[in-house]
């Protein structure tokens, strides 16, 4: 292990050691050194003799403003939240305009949502790949760097911190394998020294970098969740086993079934009343009770969502790293060794700034309980020690979002139908999976029954899609927020029927006609009068006011920002119609909202185009 003070120099070392084809691994999301990386893109940019490819996954960045009236609004809440100078990675400015020089390539194997949609580059660049077989698709493009953020010393050791996920398992490989890898770490103060197999001894890194990285820790915004978010994480609470381990994702419906899950174990006659008066069909995994012997929390992702199942109380079931032991813990034994298990096993983590200050706070008995590993162990049961992970694990349930659902149980997650990359695949087949390599584990896929789009409705359970992400032999619990249809072991019949119990109700004729014309369905079979009421409109009505609210773990935008944001995307769907976009000028008030037009400075208009954004903004805010 060296020690250096400057980029340029472990820049150079890394050419004079591996020569000048540069293959740079960089860890997802949160790791990522942008600095050191700006400092490799520069070198082979000035230097058309190096090669460099990059290959990396979830390239966090700066929201980036399309029109005048966003940049608005979005400006200061950057300022606020990133400072003046966040380090943007240069390769993302230069895939966002004018393109990359020849030299260099990027390649991805997991997108923020969206941010590839209608860049060519981006979408021919992209690997389909496992995330446990990221580490293998590494070695196999000779990745000969790898950079990431690190946390420490502590007692001469170091912790990978936010990105163990990969980074262990390639390790393990590059040594198998007898491939040179150059491993670079740089410490960033602010990351919390996490525990678990992400400790590492100084010598697991041919080079530290110490300087200062000057780059605030990228926290994610928390998103509001809506009334339809808030049906489908209810539903989803219900399948949620007492004593049980559980796995989620990241984004609004994780958010709202978290929510639930608190209101459930908080307020459990409210919750169960609730339960009592929806009517809808039940599942033979319905949960409703308190969490008396709590949560264990085994997810590739380390989010927001478990801090707060930790602070309710939730997560609090303990498992230990002795087989005898766990399966003492299981049937229920006092243990002598109570209060120092784990709570906690994560491959990576990326949230909100003050999930990363919780962690940082943790106190010396907190903090082993939380633990970070690879992927290759979090993910899969394989290894060596699948008896005891099966343990640890018991009463599983993965719960996971998709974007639309085929008629026969086969999930959409991660493309469109022209092959356009949305995100990824991660670690979802994983753990789908696992979920039926387990006597009690549950794969349960959440999605929104429909979405508006193009100013109508579509469905998102449809009769068919050209591709999907998991295959219909792995079928199993599907949520809406019209209910739970358990696929698993079921016909393609029973599985159509279900699935039409839990769609909105404008689709659901079709949907019969179809399998009907297929011979899939019975010709004399009826949608059942319960969902005949599965409608929009009683969602809202169920499912906002207090006990569900917009931003159920508080917001990191102000109340008039929160106005602004929804009434911008609004707006923003108006354009596509020159009509609606009339009709909105006609019935604005700009008098009725003058907090909200001076935030985006049009409260006293220059010119006659702010003039009518100031109406157009008015009426949608009304």
């Amino acid at each position: 292990m060296n020690t250096s003070s400057t980029l340029e120099s472990v820049v150079e070392q890394a050419l004079s050691r591996q020569g000048k084809h540069v293959v740079l691994g960089l860890p997802l999301g949160l790791g990522k050194p942008n600095r050191l990386v700006n400092a490799f893109y520069e070198r082979a940019r000035s230097d058309p003799s190096i090669r460099l490819d990059i290959v990396t996954a979830l390239s966090l960045d700066i929201p980036q403003s399309s029109h005048w009236l966003q940049d608005r609004l979005m400006s200061p809440i950057i300022e606020r939240w990133f400072g003046s100078d966040y380090p943007r990675l240069a390769y993302m400015v230069d895939l966002n305009g004018k393109g990359l020089p020849d030299n260099i390539s990027v390649t991805e194997f997991y997108f923020q949502s969206g941010a590839a949609l209608g860049k060519p580059l981006m979408q021919r660049r992209y690997i389909s790949s496992n995330y446990t077989h990221v580490a293998r698709d590494l070695i196999d493009r000779g990745i000969n760097v790898v950079a990431q953020f690190i946390a420490g010393p502590e007692q001469d050791q170091f912790s990978l911190s936010s990105n163990p996920d990969v980074s262990l398992d390639l390790k393990r490989l590059a040594r198998r394998s007898g491939r040179e890898l150059m491993c670079i770490g740089q410490i960033h103060p602010d990351l919390p020294f996490m525990q678990g197999d992400a400790v590492v001894d100084g010598d697991y890194f041919d080079r530290i970098l110490d300087e200062n990285p000057n780059q605030p820790l990228f926290g994610l915004p928390r998103l509001p969740v809506s009334a339809q978010d808030h049906a489908v994480g209810f539903h989803a609470s219900r399948l949620v086993a007492d004593g049980g381990t559980l796995q989620i994702g990241i984004g609004s419906l994780s958010d709202a079934l978290v929510h639930s899950l608190i209101f459930r174990h908080k307020d459990n006659q409210a919750y169960r009343q609730l339960v009592d008066s929806l009517d809808f069909e039940p599942c033979a995994l319905d949960e409703s009770g308190r969490f008396e012997e709590g949560l264990y929390g085994a997810s590739e992702m380390f989010l927001d969502g478990f801090m707060h199942l930790y602070k309710a109380g939730i997560l609090s079931r303990e498992v230990f790293d002795d087989i005898e032991l766990q399966r003492r813990a299981n049937a229920g034994e006092t243990l002598d060794q109570a209060g120092q298990g784990t709570l906690m096993d994560g491959g990576f983590f990326l949230g909100s700034k003050v999930f990363y200050e919780f962690l940082r706070n943790l106190d010396a008995s907190e903090r082993p309980r939380f633990r970070m590993h690879g992927v290759g162990r979090i993910n899969q049961l394989y290894g060596g020690s699948e008896a005891l992970e099966i343990e640890q694990r018991r009463h599983a349930r993965f719960i996971n979002t998709c974007m639309m659902v085929t008629a026969t149980g086969a999930a959409v997650s991660d493309g469109l139908k022209d092959h356009q990359v949305v995100s990824g695949v991660g670690g979802q087949y994983n753990f789908v999976a696992m979920a039926h390599a387990m006597d009690d584990g549950r794969s349960a896929l959440m999605l929104r029954a429909a979405r508006e789009s193009d100013g109508g409705w579509n469905s998102n359970i449809v009769w068919e899609y050209p591709h999907v992400t998991i295959p219909r032999h792995l079928r199993d619990l599907v949520v809406t927020e019209y209910g739970v249809a358990d696929l698993r072991g079921k016909t393609d019949e029973e599985c159509i029927q279900a699935l039409i119990g839990i769609m909105d109700v404008e689709f659901q004729d079709e949907m019969v006609a179809r399998a009907v014309k297929a011979g899939k369905l019975g010709h004399n079979w009826r949608v059942p009068d319960r969902a005949r009421n599965n409608r929009r409109e009683r969602i809202e009505e169920e499912f906002s006011g207090d006990r569900f609210p917009t931003y159920p773990f508080g917001s990191d935008f102000t109340e008039i920002e929160q106005r602004l944001i929804p009434a911008l995307g609004t707006l923003k769907d108006l354009s596509k119609s020159r009509l609606k976009l009339a009709g909105a000028v006609l019935r604005g008030r700009p008098d009725r909202f003058p907090e909200e037009l001076d935030r985006l400075g049009l409260k006293i208009p220059k010119n006659l185009q702010e003039r009518l954004y100031a109406r157009l903004v008015a009426s949608v805010l009304s």
